[in-house]
């Protein structure tokens, strides 16, 4: 289903990302822990792909075979670094054939084994440059016969930083770039996750004086472990772990079920919290597991995401 259809449809959406699978047997085992949280229903999933691309093939066939076996509404990531043009449209032709609905935009990473990769070799060097191709895909595509089932094409999303964009320290101009990606074409913004939910309504609000006016969904990722929570740092350029929580976290005294059961605790408020400032949507960063995020729907007295749009 087209985003904008998802928005006019739910009050709140609830979503679920997945990391990219390596081999072919990782992908088997990440298609049964997705296909393990279909029936919470969520609005869509969505998948990423390794830096560069890397895991590219993979991952186009994980999302092409989410929409054809399940009732799963699969959103894959397309990224600019390390791709030609050609590329990308191959990808984009392989998705509209399937019936995919909705792509995430993203400028991308460099991939560690290519530290020097030249960006000027690549057919886009920035994520509203990518937009505005998909944009163009769109027009030219959508509704056609070969082309997107859909005459609006796909719809887009955008990333956002409640936190900040490590790449852009001058926030004023963070939200330019941001403007710029969604005045490119973008139906709504996906933010980085966050652990205190005033950034978001902070940048929510910033959003709003720089007259972005799209959906904006919330990224909360619950906490599982002491290593996992070093490896969002990392991963997130940089997120901020609030105080009390680190508090919370050291308490456990190591414990791993403790952490774990503090990073579902927390997760649970900020979500609880989230839905209480009437959020547009919620989109749960799985680490490619269902366990914590079914716990989450628990807590917050619910068995699938129908339950908390009403």
């Amino acid at each position: 289903m087209h985003i904008r259809d998802i928005f006019q449809s739910e009050r709140t959406t609830f979503s679920f990302e997945f990391f990219p699978p390596k081999t072919a047997e990782a992908a088997e085992g990440l298609f049964t822990a997705m296909t393990d949280l279909e029936p919470l229903r969520p609005s869509f999933v969505s998948v990423t792909y390794g830096a560069g691309g890397s895991t590219r093939e993979l991952t186009r066939d994980l999302v092409v075979r989410l929409k054809t076996t399940t009732k799963l509404d699969p959103v894959p990531h397309l990224t600019c670094v390390c791709h030609s043009e050609r590329d990308i449209a191959e990808l984009l032709e392989r998705y509209a054939q399937a019936g995919i609905s909705n792509i995430l935009a993203l400028g991308g990473d460099v991939p560690r084994d290519r530290p020097h990769h030249d960006r000027g070799t690549d057919a886009f060097r920035y994520a509203s440059d990518l937009v505005r191709y998909l944009k163009q895909f769109n027009e030219k595509h959508g509704g056609k016969p070969g082309g997107h089932p859909d005459k609006r094409g796909f719809g887009i999303c955008v990333a956002g930083y409640p936190e900040g964009h490590p790449g852009t320290p001058n926030r004023v101009k963070e939200m330019d770039h941001l403007k710029a990606k969604v005045d490119a074409g973008a139906d709504w913004i996906c933010t980085q996750l966050f652990f205190d939910n005033r950034d978001f309504y902070d940048f929510r609000d910033r959003c709003e004086i720089a007259g972005i006016k799209v959906p904006i969904v919330a990224g909360v990722m619950p906490i599982t472990s002491v290593k996992g929570m070093q490896s969002m740092a990392e991963m997130a350029a940089g997120c901020r772990f609030p105080a009390p929580l680190q508090r919370m976290v050291n308490r456990c005294h190591g414990d791993a079920e403790a952490v774990r059961r503090v990073g579902v605790h927390w997760a649970s408020q900020q979500c609880a919290d989230l839905l209480e400032r009437k959020v547009a949507g919620i989109h749960f960063y799985t680490l490619n597991r269902s366990t914590a995020t079914r716990e989450v729907f628990a807590n917050l007295g619910v068995t699938d995401a129908s339950g908390l749009r009403g």
